[in-house]
């Protein structure tokens, strides 16, 4: 079944990770030799340092910890498909399988939340509203989030859209939107047409701004705040997941990760 979850991780997790070269190759070389759902890398860069990789993992909080029943019934799917693909679902809407790149900074809290309301708006709207949502403006306004790019809770960040709302915003250098964001894209230990995050200095969350800071984009900045009426938890298990993206689209997601997670290269972790 092919759904979309934007995902983000328990940044408690990497305290565990040693990161000496020759105990993440001998774990890639473990983990492909099971043959389970993913696949290691055993090309690792030599960038990958322990402070790199957990400036990444930007979630605050415990998942054990976090209550996981929704406040209202579920609305039930008679029969949850085979396939499902939400790009295909809802077709009008673009920002549906739209990867964003949180750069160089642990914002993927902020990413993955601004995300998915970016697609479940969109859905709501039936293919009216297409822009995508600010995490720039989430990652720098909310207070009560977190650290920003040293990490956020994903619940706090649904109860900014719902008491202060967020405006318009595309990818970094896009100019689309009323505040872009600001964060250069970067390649996170691969090779390819981007510079490698690890060059990139860390200049820390950046200023909130009361503007829009995209001077091609002509709607005021006051008028441009979308907001959401409730938010809410669904239960942690796989069908309620299914039910929730059939019948409403992209949920926010976050999972913790282990010693082996620097490794990943492809598939599904577990």
């Amino acid at each position: 079944m092919k759904l979309f979850l934007v995902t983000c991780l328990l940044l408690g997790a990497a305290n565990a990770v040693s990161f000496h070269e020759e105990n993440l190759q001998s774990i890639a070389e473990k983990v492909n030799s099971l043959q389970t759902t993913w696949q290691a890398r055993t090309d690792l860069p030599a960038s990958l340092t322990a402070s790199s990789f957990k400036r990444l993992l930007g979630v605050r909080e415990s998942l054990q910890k976090t209550p996981l029943e929704r406040e209202e019934p579920l609305t039930t799917v008679s029969e949850i498909p085979e396939e499902f693909d939400a790009r295909k679902q809802w077709p009008n809407c673009p920002t549906i399988g739209h990867i964003r790149d949180q750069g160089n900074c642990g914002s993927c809290w902020a990413v993955a939340a601004s995300g998915a309301f970016s697609d479940r708006l969109c859905i709501a709207s039936n293919g009216t509203f297409v822009l995508p949502l600010s995490d720039q403006e989430l990652l720098s306004c909310c207070y009560l989030c977190g650290f920003g790019c040293n990490g956020g809770t994903p619940k706090a960040a649904w109860d900014f859209f719902r008491t202060h709302g967020v405006v318009t915003g595309g990818d970094y250098n896009s100019q689309v939107g009323c505040q872009p964001y600001s964060i250069q894209s970067c390649e996170h230990h691969s090779t390819g047409s981007r510079p490698s995050c690890d060059s990139l200095p860390s200049g820390g969350t950046p200023q909130c701004q009361k503007k829009c800071t995209n001077p091609q984009y002509t709607d005021a900045f006051k008028n441009d705040h979308h907001k959401v009426s409730k938010s809410y938890y669904v239960s942690s298990k796989v069908s309620a997941i299914q039910q929730e993206i059939l019948t409403h689209g992209p949920v926010e997601a976050a999972f913790t990760v282990y010693a082996d997670f620097p490794t990943y290269k492809s598939g599904v972790y577990q």
